[in-house]
């Protein structure tokens, strides 16, 4: 099955491409599903960028990718549901800021990373994990968000909404983020290593883990560094 997304006035392809579905023996909307997406608008310096076919200024996949890059490009696109018409604000998706929903996203992946790097130097190792040590209230949350990632997984297939993953990415980040803030996984001065060090670093490394898949779904990139 394929999902292709399409502008609202190409009903007349759709027609045709249901056709020629039928006619190599498929069954229409079945072997192939298309979904009809809502105008997209480009903002640059607060002034929409005009899209006229006629004044020779219409604006391609191309401008887009090489006025923010190919994963801000990706990710702006699929973060709004297609039902809803896209604002996308060119100044805001082509900075290197947590204002930047890709970048906060890719931000903590990368975050995990270097955290595994420097609980390797720091001796902290995988060899135990212990559930019941991670107590603080951010853990709590983080630990809940995690387990939720099947269930958005199927829930996004189901109902056609890739958006979900987008969405889902961000709170995992931002749960991830204040985390950070709040536990440590390598110790400080001559603290010894522990099982909650340990147990925090298997808990960083499920974060990591688990915004790869979701970018990787979305077509983004997991960078290891930033």
């Amino acid at each position: 099955r394929n999902l292709i997304m399409l502008g609202a006035d190409h009903h007349g392809y759709v027609r045709r491409l249901m056709a020629m579905t039928k006619a190599f023996g498929d069954v229409p909307y079945v072997n192939l599903e298309i979904l009809i997406g809502q105008l997209v608008n480009l903002v640059r310096n607060g002034e929409p960028v005009r899209m006229s076919k006629r004044a020779g200024t219409v604006v391609t996949l191309e401008d887009l990718v090489e006025a923010v890059g190919v994963d801000a490009g990706r990710y702006a696109l699929v973060r709004s549901s297609i039902d809803s018409q896209v604002d996308i604000d060119l100044d805001l998706w082509g900075k290197k800021t947590n204002d930047n929903p890709v970048f906060y996203v890719q931000y903590a992946h990368a975050r995990t990373n270097s955290v595994a790097k420097n609980a390797a130097s720091a001796g902290v190792d995988r060899s135990a994990f212990d559930a019941a040590l991670l107590s603080h209230e951010t853990e709590s949350v983080l630990l809940g968000i995690l387990a939720e990632f099947p269930r958005l997984l199927r829930q996004a297939a189901e109902l056609r909404e890739p958006h979900r993953v987008a969405r889902y990415s961000e709170e995992l980040a931002g749960a991830y983020h204040r985390w950070y803030d709040n536990c440590r996984v390598t110790p400080q001065g001559d603290e010894e290593v522990t099982d909650v060090h340990r147990t925090r670093l298997w808990l960083n490394d499920a974060v990591g883990q688990v915004l790869r898949n979701a970018l990787g779904l979305l077509g983004v990139s997991a960078p290891e560094r930033m």
